[in-house]
């Protein structure tokens, strides 16, 4: 059995179509969590009266990261999908994630295809990768879907808006770091994965489509700093020694390439327009760095703790990400 597990935070409309989305699949036998972060919009209600789901609630935000934790201590499935509430399932979407995730005893995750919701012609990520500095993105986020991700194969990790996890890998390595709150949480744990010997298989067949930044979006300061802290404390958790003493360089890398594409009105800056909107960038950098710095030591008492669980050594982990890097016109 699978268990799919919805975290949601006031966004009944969501909620409502994704769950309708789920109700109509077939082929495989799942149950439905829904986790709701203390919505005040009547959306555990519904999900309850509307759709008989399982709902444990909050009273208040715990984030992406408790609350999938929370689903997957209630989980009674032998896999765990997961699906942001700004998300709709196409047909089929659970039994190919299934099929893919138990096509090998060391195949621990299953990533979907995840298209724009307003443009199902383009890709919103189809597997993820990650730059040496520890940012990471959805492959092919951005690009026309012209067959070139129509492949199954081997990825980094799933994108945690539409994955599905075995659940003895995470009782093997733990769920998502609650340190992160929200964002690169996926990365974190899909990371600490493949470093314990598990493999992603990314298959086209498992279909997805999102509405983008939804939750806070785009051109929020609080995203933007949980972005940019929790991609050092990624790094500082999980990256191999000699890469990580290389991060600031990579990252004064990605911060001149986002310079140049600012200038011609392109890339992430674009959604802070102006002076203003700059200083506001510029702050939330800063402040995500801050941060990281005050929790690297719980990081690296982290890190330690990874000895349990390895299987790959450092010079192997830093090939996975050299190989899986973001080019530096994509990050930027």
């Amino acid at each position: 059995m699978i268990s799919v597990i919805v975290v949601n935070w006031n966004r009944k409309e969501l909620l409502r179509a994704c769950l309708q989305s789920l109700r109509a699949q077939a082929g495989a036998e799942f149950e439905v969590i829904v986790v709701d972060n203390g919505s005040v919009d009547g959306s555990a209600e519904m999900a309850e009266t509307e759709f008989a789901c399982r709902v444990i609630r909050n009273q208040e935000n715990r984030g992406f990261c408790a609350a999938n934790n929370q689903g997957f201590a209630a989980a009674r499935g032998g896999f765990i999908a997961l699906i942001n509430n700004d998300a709709e399932a196409c047909e089929g979407w659970l039994a190919a994630l299934e099929r893919a995730c138990s096509s090998a005893a060391d195949v621990g995750m299953a990533a979907s295809k995840v298209l724009v919701w307003e443009d199902p012609g383009r890709i919103d990520k189809a597997g993820h990768l990650i730059f040496p500095d520890g940012q990471n993105r959805g492959r092919g986020t951005g690009e026309p879907d012209r067959g070139q991700f129509d492949r199954e194969e081997d990825v980094l990790w799933p994108d945690g808006c539409a994955a599905m996890y075995r659940k003895a890998m995470l009782d093997e390595i733990g769920g998502f770091d609650e340190d992160f709150f929200a964002y690169g949480d996926d990365a974190e744990l899909g990371l600490r994965a493949r470093i314990a010997g598990w493999r992603c298989i990314y298959t086209p067949e498992a279909v997805v489509r999102h509405h983008r930044g939804s939750t806070l979006g785009k051109g929020s300061v609080r995203r933007l700093r949980l972005i940019e802290r929790n991609r050092l404390l990624l790094a500082t958790k999980l990256f191999p020694w000699s890469l990580l003493v290389l991060n600031p360089v990579f990252f004064a890398a990605r911060l001149a390439a986002g310079a140049v594409a600012a200038l011609r009105g392109a890339g992430d800056t674009a959604y802070f327009p102006g002076i203003g909107g700059k200083w506001r960038l510029a702050w939330g950098l800063a402040a995500g760095q801050f941060q990281a710095l005050v929790l690297a030591p719980r990081m690296l008492g982290k890190r330690a703790g990874l000895a349990r669980i390895r299987r790959l050594t450092p010079g192997q982990v830093r090939r996975l990400i050299w190989q899986n890097r973001l080019r530096l016109k994509d990050v930027a």
